[in-house]
């Protein structure tokens, strides 16, 4: 690391300018990800520079997303392709939890236990801070890349910096963009994508917008307007007013966020529900409707250790707000904190709402009294009341890059992929997008879920790296060249981890031989994979 400082005269005042830094590689963005990139460069014997523009490290797992999509489904076992560097991240939380012999016996025998992947987002967090300081990466909290021009500087194909909005700067021969949102490619001129291609962009059957969605749709007929049965008057809070559309056709729908919410039935460690300011009884309807036509609606379970649950959002009803985040892949800082700011508010108050609203207890006395057992987690998100803060960025800005994945690879077997840097075994995965009306009810529209034809494919190394033209010494492990429906079978954390260290790995190897990033020798990237126990092809 090179830390460079600028003495400016004007007549007798003297001042520092804002300091430059240089590293090797310079990663933005300390997500699961970022945290294996820098990991993996730190080994290799690079200075790197790990940016993260929160207070806190750890991306989705460390904000809520604890429980692991890891050997919970019956049908499949996909531990069998974690390896390297994640694998490590998962065998350090089983020295926390003191379930190493466990953790051992269950990789041995290729065993299922979900639980033993499991951990609390504190814990997850301080396993991370204490890895990094092992290799002493230099890590940069509350760096914000700065918006509008300047932020990049390139010469021709090149990154030469980047601008922080407190006027850092990060100077690098290798970059690596390791955010959910892809601010630093979109910044650096890198080919983005936000939404559904149609199908008939790379000859789909799983992308654009859904004929029929079947999978968590209404089980209950729910009136969608203000009025009951009065299309003129209007609809009713988080359904949105357009049609269905072409089926097929591409739109810029993004399948829903939610909060990862860490709640705990323990007294002793809770915090209770509280009506969140700007609480709006109104927004709660359809809960309410839903309810009266016999609908069933989700409780918390404790699924991670110490009564505590990571509680999703996938069912037909509940606090996924669909249609509500199109503006903020592309949105300005500013708009992003809104959209944010709406989703915790909505939040927050629909758990106060199926805790407290008299209509609850009178049309589900039983749901009401298990929602007051549960209250958020007094030891997580200590310093934002126990609730998480960042929520769930399922799909934001993707690359595309001379090669993309698509639902072909993991539908037909005939897709070969000759430079494989990791194995994604899950299935198509997408939520809902919108929720609208058809045939006079509520419909979610968009959610795509396993399937009989799928199978696991290997992540093309061309598909983490833009068309040289744009940038020859940028990658990425969370904004992959794929389609929208591909990345629903991508988006693991364990899988941005491989893909990390794939990353880091490739940006090594250019700076020692000087060359793009796209020039990188796959035989010998393959090599120093293998190696360091990445897993590239699914095990016989």
């Amino acid at each position: 690391m090179t830390r460079m400082l600028f003495l400016i005269a004007f007549g007798h005042f003297y001042f520092f300018a804002q300091a430059q830094y240089r590293f090797d590689v310079v990663i933005y963005g300390a997500t699961p990800g970022g945290i294996a990139a820098a990991i993996q460069t730190a080994r290799m014997g690079r200075s790197v520079a790990l940016i993260e523009p929160s207070q806190h490290i750890g991306g989705h797992i460390t904000g809520g997303l604890a429980s692991a999509d890891i050997d919970n489904h019956k049908e499949f076992r996909n531990s069998s392709v974690i390896g390297g560097i994640a694998m490590e991240f998962y065998q350090k939380l089983a020295v926390h939890y003191s379930r190493v012999k466990a953790f051992e016996e269950m990789l041995e025998r290729h065993e299922k236990n979900t639980m033993l992947w499991k951990t609390e987002s504190s814990v997850a967090e301080s396993v991370f801070e204490d890895w990094l300081r092992d290799y002493k990466i230099s890590v940069f909290k509350g760096h914000v890349l700065a918006e509008g021009r300047g932020s990049v500087v390139k010469v021709q194909n090149r990154i030469q910096r980047i601008r922080m909005k407190n006027g850092i700067s990060f100077s690098g021969a290798v970059f690596i963009d390791a955010g959910y949102e892809g601010d630093l490619l979109y910044a650096a001129g890198v080919s983005m994508v936000v939404g559904r291609e149609s199908n008939k962009t790379y000859n789909e059957t799983l992308n654009g917008i859904r004929e029929k969605t079947t999978h968590a749709q209404f089980t209950v007929k729910v009136d969608p307007y203000i009025i009951p049965g009065n299309p003129a008057s209007g609809l009713i809070p988080t359904i949105q007013n357009e049609p269905l559309g072409t089926p097929g056709a591409g739109d810029s729908s993004l399948q829903a966020y939610c909060f990862r919410v860490c709640l705990t039935d323990s007294m002793r460690n809770q915090i209770a529900f509280s009506k969140p300011a700007g609480y709006n009884r109104n927004e709660y309807e359809i809960y309410i409707r839903y309810l009266e036509a016999g609908g069933k609606l989700y409780t918390p379970k404790a699924n991670l250790p110490n009564r505590k649950t990571d509680l999703g959002a996938w069912h037909d009803l509940s606090h996924n707000l669909y249609g509500m985040n199109r503006a903020y892949p592309n949105g300005s800082y500013e708009q992003r904190k809104k959209k944010l700011d709406d989703h915790t508010r909505f939040t927050k108050g629909l758990f106060y709402f199926l805790a407290t609203d008299t209509a609850v207890a009178r049309l589900a006395p039983a749901l009401q009294n298990e929602w007051k057992r549960w209250g958020y987690a007094k030891d997580e998100f200590t310093d934002n009341g126990g609730f998480p803060r960042i929520f769930y960025v399922r799909d934001a800005r993707r690359m595309v890059s001379d090669y993309v994945i698509t639902e072909h690879h993991f539908q037909n077997a005939a897709e070969s992929v000759s430079d494989p840097v990791a194995v994604a075994f899950w299935p198509p995965d997408v939520h809902s997008v919108r929720r609208i009306v058809k045939n006079g009810a509520a419909y979610n529209e968009g959610f795509v879920f396993s399937g009989d034809s799928w199978r696991p494919f290997g992540i093309s190394y061309r598909a983490l790296v833009p068309r040289i033209s744009e940038c020859a010494n940028i990658l990425t492990p969370t904004c992959p060249s794929a389609s929208h429906i591909a990345f629903g079978a991508m988006r693991l954390e364990h899988n941005f981890m491989d893909m990390g260290q794939a990353c880091a790995t490739a940006a090594v190897l250019a700076i020692n031989n000087r060359e793009a990033v796209q020039e990188v020798s796959y035989p010998v990237l393959k090599k120093q994979l293998i190696k360091d126990k990445l897993i590239i092809h699914l095990p016989m």
